[in-house]
């Protein structure tokens, strides 16, 4: 069940004022307990009623004398600088409602222009009774209109910009990487080429006792086939 917003005015019936009082005490009463303990600061109250013989006071009468002290050894400016009562919370809620007030003008404005811009591309009929202000608000939305699509033309053409930067950049990288594999390769098959031989000449030079020679060799006794001799 949504709750239903409260006329701010005066309640005259004694009764129904005196209930809505107690309430909002007990209201407010809470709301500074939880300001005070949620977010560590100094606060008190003071309220006098027709309803009660003395002034309720929160949280205690040191605790406000202790806030008190410390506000009037303020300077003066700063006393006043964030000071509010009723009229000028009044004045400030009417600025914020001028406001929204002007903004949401100026958007419906946009709008009516934008559809008799529309209307006109489509149908080729202008609508009458068109004064002066109006064709100088409808210039100004175009130019505005077209800064746009000017600003995101010229996004759209630095991104496939950047792309491409991007894949040389990946495409120098992998041939770079590709020209260190082959040289890698290439080296590796030098030095066990090189290693190779190394072994055959130290085969060669180093062979001992038992190694047969060449020429006292028993060939057709030792090679695996006769058909070579």
């Amino acid at each position: 069940m949504t709750r239903r917003k409260v006329k701010l005015a005066f309640i005259g019936n004694d009764s129904a004022r005196k209930t809505t009082y107690k309430k909002r005490r007990n209201g407010m009463v809470k709301k500074a307990t939880e300001l005070v303990t949620l977010c560590g600061v100094q606060a008190c109250m003071l309220i006098y009623s027709p309803y009660e013989a003395d002034a309720e006071i929160w949280p205690s009468t040191m605790a406000v004398q202790r806030t008190i002290v410390r506000f009037r050894d303020m300077p003066e400016m700063e006393q006043s600088k964030k000071m509010m009562n009723q009229m000028s919370f009044t004045r400030e809620r009417i600025q914020k409602v001028r406001e929204q007030v002007k903004r949401m003008r100026k958007s419906n404005r946009e709008k009516e222009l934008t559809q008799i811009l529309y209307q006109y591309m489509s149908t080729g009929i202008l609508v009458k009774n068109l004064t002066v202000n109006d064709f100088h608000d409808m210039k100004w939305l175009i130019e505005h209109n077209l800064r746009d699509v000017t600003r995101k033309m010229e996004a759209m053409e630095v991104q496939p910009q950047n792309e491409t930067q991007v894949q040389s950049q990946e495409q120098e990288q992998q041939q770079a990487g590709e020209d260190n594999n082959n040289g890698k390769g290439t080296m590796e098959f030098n030095i066990s080429t090189l290693q190779r031989q190394q072994n055959f000449m130290e085969l060669m030079n180093y062979a001992g006792e038992d190694t047969i020679p060449f020429e006292d060799a028993n060939l057709y006794n030792t090679w695996p086939s006769p058909f070579y001799f």
